[in-house]
């Protein structure tokens, strides 16, 4: 790890990391994503994210559920690429890889403060809205920029 990264925290060890913040009274926020290509929308949710807490804690979909997520073509970058770009963002104080489908388990164990998800997601359809409200937690929908997606970047390379 570079001076310059924050760092890649391994599932064995993510509990007592948060653990440790909160003990010095930070308050964790959360996102997840795939974060496959990183683009200004993926940028500016992060931004946002960090603005809520002052630890900011990105889960990372692992390639498996990156596929299972998006089909065979999916990931475009290895989970161990995608990590160490995150790692190096200025608002990101830590970044977590979890092999789930969805971020439950891993929250359950991180147990955030706050739980940041993109507008294109509403409070009532997300899965892991009862796991963030039973550890006292609060989920903040933060906005979307138009036009940015990996999907429609992928769909760009390829017509051209």
């Amino acid at each position: 790890m570079s001076r310059f990264s924050a760092p890649i925290i391994e599932r064995g060890e993510l509990e007592q990391a948060c653990q440790d913040w909160r003990d010095s009274g930070e308050t964790i926020v959360f996102t997840n994503g795939c974060f496959d290509i990183l683009h200004v929308g993926h940028l500016q949710t992060l931004t946002a994210a960090r603005s809520e807490g002052s630890k900011l804690l990105v889960g990372l979909n692992s390639d498996r559920s990156v596929r299972a997520l998006k089909g065979p073509t999916r990931p475009i970058n290895a989970e161990a690429d995608r990590a160490q770009i995150l790692a190096s963002l200025r608002c990101v104080d830590a970044v977590t890889i979890f092999d789930e489908d969805t971020p439950i388990e891993a929250l359950d164990l991180i147990r955030p403060h706050i739980h940041v998800k993109g507008g294109d997601y509403k409070v009532e359809d997300l899965s892991e809205a009862d796991v963030v409200k039973k550890h006292g937690g609060r989920i903040v929908i933060v906005g979307l920029v138009p036009g940015h997606s990996t999907t429609s970047t992928i769909e760009k390379t390829r017509s051209k």
